[in-house]
């Protein structure tokens, strides 16, 4: 017969297998303490900066502040290159920093598409120039399509003033050159200035004025008549001269905006001959220069807006973004006078 162990032995035999069980188990936990392998990297891990592109960034406006402000796409985008190679400096080259466009005046509407867009009849009476197809709706696409009285014909861009009235009656000048000009700032200045951002609008002076004041930027002169001297009000030219209207229009530019809520903030005039710190994107100063056929008593003379005061110019950039760039490079950085041609 077989063996049969006794109790006592049984009892030893259960022990000895619980306690080789329980060796067996913490080996177990401690390979899972210490040995546990590494969770998979996540996806978002693994990409990099160079892989997966920043979120872009964007600014909140008001709904006022939407509809009147845009932003450059200069800002995001590298600037359009001069098509044309750079000519060596004429040794007899004037050296003035300008470059010029003669822009006949056009049509006159009561309308602004700056200020009062998409609001026609809304505004004071306007006398525009350059491009003809003007009016309240306008904008770059719609400019793009019309056709300049501008000298030369690539300016497609829209400059208009309110109209003179002489005796009740409109007068349009006979004389209408836009400088585009680097003075006002040091030639360190000049020789950064960019060019006008496609689609930027400007206004310069005040519509609103009550006096002449600080805001009033028009001055008022008589060509072939220095000694009657510029005022900012209407003056008092001979028999045989003509009264010009001159404007300065700001030339720095806060690198973003093309245009503003109040259509004057995101550009500044220089202050100690450069651009503001809240302003630094120096660019030509449009300069308008308007001769009209008249002369004598300033009484008769009014504007549109009111007093001679009031004179203010708006300006919507269409220039084609090549060219503009080939004048700024080739005449305003290099301090050299060219003609509407864009060469010296």
């Amino acid at each position: 017969m077989p063996l049969v162990p006794s109790s006592r032995v049984r009892r030893r035999v259960w022990i000895a297998a619980l306690a080789v069980a329980g060796v067996a188990a913490s080996a177990v936990t401690a390979n899972a303490m210490f040995f546990t392998p590494p969770a998979k990297p996540q996806a978002a891990q693994v990409s990099s900066a160079a892989v997966v592109p920043p979120a872009p960034v964007t600014t909140t406006t008001t709904t006022t502040e939407a509809a009147a402000t845009q932003a450059a796409p200069e800002t995001t985008q590298a600037a359009v290159a001069p098509t044309k190679p750079q000519e060596p400096i004429p040794p007899n080259a004037v050296r003035v920093a300008e470059f010029v466009a003669e822009c006949p005046f056009t049509h006159r509407l009561p309308d602004d598409p700056i200020v009062l867009p998409n609001l026609p009849g809304a505004s004071h009476m306007h006398s525009f120039f350059g491009n003809d197809s003007t009016n309240a709706r306008s904008d770059v696409t719609s400019l793009e399509k019309g056709r300049s009285s501008c000298n030369p014909k690539i300016d497609l861009s829209s400059y208009w003033v309110p109209t003179l009235l002489v005796d009740g009656q409109p007068v349009e000048p006979t004389g209408t050159t836009f400088y585009y000009l680097g003075e006002g700032v040091r030639d360190d200045v000049t020789a950064r200035i960019q060019p006008l951002p496609h689609g930027l609008r400007i206004v310069a002076g005040n519509a609103k004025a009550t006096a002449p004041d600080g805001s009033t930027m028009s001055r008022w002169s008589c060509l072939h008549a220095g000694h009657v001297g510029a005022s900012k009000d209407f003056v008092n030219c001979p028999p045989g001269t003509m009264m010009e209207s001159y404007l300065d229009f700001p030339q720095c530019w806060n690198g973003k905006d093309l245009d503003s809520p109040d259509h004057k903030s995101h550009m500044a005039y220089p202050v100690n001959a450069d651009c503001p710190a809240t302003h630094p994107v120096p660019v030509p100063k449009l300069r308008q220069v308007l001769r009209y056929p008249v002369n004598g008593d300033p009484a008769r003379f009014k504007l549109a807006s009111g007093p001679g005061f009031t004179m203010h110019g708006d300006f919507f950039n269409v220039w084609p973004e090549a060219e503009m760039a080939q004048r700024v490079r080739d005449c305003i950085n290099r301090i050299v006078k060219c003609g509407p041609d864009g060469r010296p």
